[in-house]
This record gives C-alpha cells, sequence and structure tokens, in this order.
C-alpha cells in the first residue's frame, strides 16, 4: 500500500483510490524517502512537489497524470532528472518518476533496441554494447535517455549516425487524455515529428524504440594543449572538423585538468584547451586519421587510445556527480570566425571554477542530412552545439557561475544562428523556446493544441498550443 498523505490539497477519496490500485510508490512531504526522492542532478534546484509518483508500470504512468488533472495541479515528469532547470520536479504539484521504468530489449538481428524512459545512457550502452552496437546518443553515462532524446539528442556519435532522434523508430506515449498511443512515420506522423526535437511538451513517452548502430571498440580521449596555443588549436579545429571523415568526431573544451589518474600531477588542475575525439571507423585506418591531431602544436598530453565505447561515455562521470549547482547558456554555431575565437579566449581561459567549461559538439556530417523542417529539430545546418557550463559544489558561488555564463553566452551570441539546444537551457522565456524551433514552431504549437490542447505538460521548454 502507498504511503498515506497529509497535505490537504491530495488527501481524499481520489488519492484514497490511486493509492489503493498503485504498483509503485507515492511519496509524499510527510514520508522519510520525500527528501532523496524530490533531489535532481543540479543541486540548485530545490522544489518540493506534493506528491512524487514513482511509477511501476505503464497503468501507474496513466494513473498518475489521472489523478494530477483531476486535482488541479501541475505536472512534472522525471526520467533522468538531469536537465540544468529542474524541469523533473515542480513545487506544489505531482511529479510522475519514470526512474524505475529501465526495461531494455535488444535485438540484435534487427539492430533495434526498445528502451523505457526511466534508463540512463550508461543503462542503454551496457545493454547495446554486447553486441557490438549503440544508440548515438549523449556524452555522458548519467544523462537520461528519455530527456536528451525528446530535445534532439547531440553526442559523441553524432557526425557519423545523426542526432538521436535520427534513430528514433516509434515511441508509446501517454497523452495528456490518458490514452496510450504508439506513434512513427505511419501512426499519428504529426505527434511522432513532434517528438523528435520538440522536448516533453506531447506526453509522456514510456518506451523509445532505436535503430543501432555498429560500434564497439572506438579509438578515442582528450587531446589537452597549453592555453598559449588556445587561438591556434580553435582556429585549427574549426577548419578540420569540418572537413575530416564522418567516422570522427571529436568537441573541443576549454576545461580544467582534474586532479586524478590518470592525467598525470603536473597538469592537475591547470586550465587548457582541448578536445575530446572518438573514431568509429575501421580501426586499421585510425593512425592515419590520427595523424594530423598528433602533429597539430605541441600537445601537453595526448590520450587517445583504443577503449570500448561505454568507456568513452562514462568517462567524465565521476567528474560531475549529483548536487552541483549548474548554471548553463547555449547556443547553435554555424561559423566560428576570428571575432569569435577572441571572445572565447577570453572568457575560456578564465574559467571562474574547476568544474566550469565550455563545449562545442560538431553537428555536421549525418546530422546535416536530415532537412530543418523534417523533425522538429530545425538548426540543421549549423556546424556545432554550443554549452557555456558554470558549474561548483558551492551554493554560495551560483551569482559568480550565472555572471560568467551570461557574460560570455553575450560575447558570443552575435556569432551564433540565433537559437541554442533545448536541452541545454535554462528557463530564458518564451521568446527563446521559439527561436530554438523557428519556422517549425507554428506547426508544433498546432500539434500540441492537438494532443494537449490544455497544455498539461507545462513544467519543460514550453511550446503553448496555438
Amino acid at each position: 500500500m502507498a504511503t498515506m498523505l497529509s497535505r490537504p490539497q491530495i488527501a481524499g477519496p481520489a488519492f484514497d483510490a490511486l493509492s489503493s490500485a498503485f504498483r509503485g510508490d507515492l511519496v509524499a512531504p510527510d514520508d522519510p524517502r520525500y527528501e532523496d526522492a524530490r533531489r535532481v542532478y543540479s543541486g540548485g534546484i530545490d522544489r518540493r512537489p506534493a506528491l512524487i509518483a514513482r511509477v511501476g508500470d505503464v497503468a501507474d504512468v496513466i494513473a498518475a497524470l489521472r489523478f494530477g488533472r483531476e486535482a488541479g495541479l501541475p505536472i512534472a515528469v522525471r526520467g533522468g532528472g538531469h536537465h540544468g532547470a529542474g524541469f523533473g520536479t515542480v513545487d506544489d504539484g505531482v511529479v510522475i518518476d519514470l526512474g524505475r521504468l529501465k526495461g531494455i530489449r535488444v535485438d540484435p538481428a534487427a539492430r533495434t533496441a526498445r528502451v523505457e524512459p526511466g534508463c540512463v545512457l550508461a543503462d542503454v550502452d551496457h545493454a547495446t554494447h554486447q553486441f557490438g552496437l549503440a544508440v548515438p546518443a549523449g556524452i555522458f553515462g548519467t544523462t537520461g535517455i528519455a530527456g536528451l532524446t525528446l530535445g534532439g539528442g547531440i553526442g559523441n556519435l553524432t557526425r557519423t549516425y545523426g542526432l538521436t532522434i535520427d534513430n528514433l523508430i516509434e515511441a508509446d506515449v501517454v497523452l495528456a487524455s490518458g490514452e496510450l498511443v504508439t506513434t512513427d512515420a505511419d501512426r499519428h506522423p504529426d505527434l511522432f515529428w513532434a517528438l523528435r526535437g520538440g522536448g516533453g511538451n506531447f506526453g509522456i513517452v514510456t518506451s523509445f524504440l532505436f535503430r543501432l548502430q555498429p560500434v564497439s571498440t572506438i579509438v578515442g580521449g582528450p587531446v589537452f594543449w597549453d592555453l598559449d596555443q588556445s587561438a591556434d588549436v580553435l582556429r585549427w579545429y574549426r577548419d578540420f572538423i569540418r572537413e575530416a571523415p564522418p567516422e570522427l568526431n571529436g568537441w573541443f573544451a576549454f576545461a580544467s585538468v582534474p586532479p586524478v589518474p590518470p592525467f598525470p600531477e603536473h597538469l592537475h588542475g591547470r586550465t587548457m584547451a582541448a578536445v575530446v575525439w572518438c573514431y568509429c571507423g575501421p580501426l586499421e585506418k585510425a593512425e592515419a586519421v590520427f595523424a594530423p591531431i598528433k602533429a597539430f602544436g605541441t600537445p601537453a598530453l595526448y590520450g587517445v587510445q583504443e577503449m570500448p565505447f561505454p568507456a568513452l561515455q562514462t568517462a567524465f562521470d565521476p567528474l560531475y556527480p549529483a548536487g552541483l549547482q549548474w548554471q548553463w547558456r547555449a547556443d547553435f554555431i554555424t561559423s566560428i570566425p576570428d571575432e569569435a575565437i577572441a571572445e572565447h579566449v577570453r572568457f575560456g581561459t578564465r574559467l571562474p571554477t574547476p568544474h566550469s567549461t565550455m563545449h562545442l559538439y560538431p553537428t555536421s556530417g549525418a546530422a546535416q542530412a536530415v532537412g530543418p523542417n523534417d523533425t522538429a529539430f530545425s538548426y540543421r545546418e549549423a556546424n556545432w552545439a554550443m554549452v557555456i557550463a558554470g558549474v561548483d559544489p558551492e551554493p554560495a558561488n551560483v551569482e559568480m557561475l550565472r555572471d560568467w555564463t551570461t557574460d560570455y553566452w553575450s560575447a558570443i551570441h552575435p556569432h551564433s544562428a540565433g537559437g541554442g539546444y533545448v536541452n541545454m537551457y535554462m528557463e530564458e522565456g518564451q521568446e527563446r523556446v521559439r527561436r530554438s524551433y523557428r519556422d517549425n514552431y507554428d506547426r508544433l504549437a498546432r500539434t500540441k493544441a492537438e494532443y494537449d490542447p490544455d497544455n498539461v505538460f507545462r513544467v519543460n521548454q514550453n511550446i503553448r498550443p496555438s
């Protein structure tokens, strides 16, 4: 039997009916598990839901959604809970926590995987790697597969196999009405179009069917250069990655070298320019592919080596545990003129804290083979997705982090494509959301009106029903 509640807005016959049939756990503010259950990945989020429904199956999802709607409470949907703006929770509302839905079924013959929304990328990579396959998704193993996919899905395989949404075949979705539907290119095609980049605006996805790609042992890892080479490195990288073979991915960063093995002790804590590489082509060609990388400049550390793909995906997880303070700013980038490089050097070489960073993820190659209106994800002509992240364990430093990220972003934004990757936005207002989708926004708003006319799913980068 689920935990009884004392809060007046949810006690009563409706809650009694929910509690008697619920397979998972209902966690209320007076439950000893509440403080742990309400936490999300970002330590700066301190919201107090009226109820956290840790669902055990799809029936629980429908029941919790119906209860929240009938009670007139705001509803947040939590997958991995990884978003910096804290969209996996809400004050005085119902959190539908999908974290226990972790089923994965790999079909190696069909090269597909059916994945439930509580999985993080490390779960997915573990299951698929046994068959020499992978879902192109993300760079951190702690990221939830659901939120990452619905926002587009950029990662270590983007240039080779496209965005995560380009590898999505179908999805099971609980709509705002409580109806469960399956959507793909033929069934509810407008919904399928909207799910691929439109975020959590259109329903609660309870199952994703992904096309898997052949990825097993890769050649990759970081290369670090001293800061006095950073402008030259970024200028070289800008031109090199555009012309590189599609099997090669590599994201640029300004970052502090972690003070842990296997990084050499003399580099610990130093801010440096870096590129983290991932080559997933034939291993016998790797040496030739990496020859110009190894030869450029004077690398302070050349950490490229053969490794299982999941090892790269989880390499940075220990450096960013749950509970840190996060401030994000993001933009899509089509070109990086020398004027922008000067601003990157001005801000990126002066990271405010050791955890803070700036990343440029390449989105050329296979991701650009899809048209800008073929999915909700609009910026197919962009060559990079940029994120500036101010990060620190100390809550007292949040204002400093915010100042650095916004000042850095303001300096670079004039050189951007205009909008950014919604998975890396904070709460930045409706106009920023609209700019993320450009001329796809009106179609998204119409689709929202069809599938969620009351805007039940609004704790997100919200698309309002037209």
